[in-house]
Parts: C-alpha cells; structure tokens; sequence
C-alpha cells in the first residue's frame, strides 16, 4: 500500500513557506531589489505592497491561498494516487 500525503502538513508547510517569501519580497522590494519579482507579485496579490502593512497583509493572503490549494491537491492526491 502506498504512503498517504497528509493534506493538513503539506499545506500548512505551503503557508509558512509562501508567507516568509512574500515577507523576503517585501523587504527586498523597499531595498530596491528584485524590483521584477515584487511587481509580479503586487499585480497577483490584492494587498501587497511596500508598506509594512501591505507586506503583512499579502503575506496572510498568500498564506491563506497557499494553504487552500496545497490542501486540496493533498486530498486530491490521496484520493487518486
């Protein structure tokens, strides 16, 4: 039998992995770093910006958005693999 995924690790491993990158791209952004990446992700994310507010609420919605979709492709995976 095949080793299960388990959906709740592996998303809140997307979560925290996803907030501390858009914290780095925030960070690096006011720097004037990676300039190419932040703007991406400011047209992705409808609260990120260079404000530490705007860093602190992209990093919750890319965590939460992270979290979803890891969560689902972990039931997902379980499910058909």
């Amino acid at each position: 039998m095949a080793q299960q995924l388990k959906p709740l690790a592996l998303s809140l491993a997307a979560a925290i992995v996803s907030a501390i990158v858009m914290l780095l791209l925030g960070i690096l952004g006011n720097l004037g770093m990676y300039i190419g990446a932040f703007e991406m992700m400011q047209q992705w994310h409808m609260f990120f910006s260079l404000t530490p507010i705007g860093i602190i609420a992209g990093m919750i919605e890319s965590a939460i958005v992270s979290f979803i979709f890891a969560y689902l492709f972990g039931i997902f995976y379980n499910k058909f693999a």
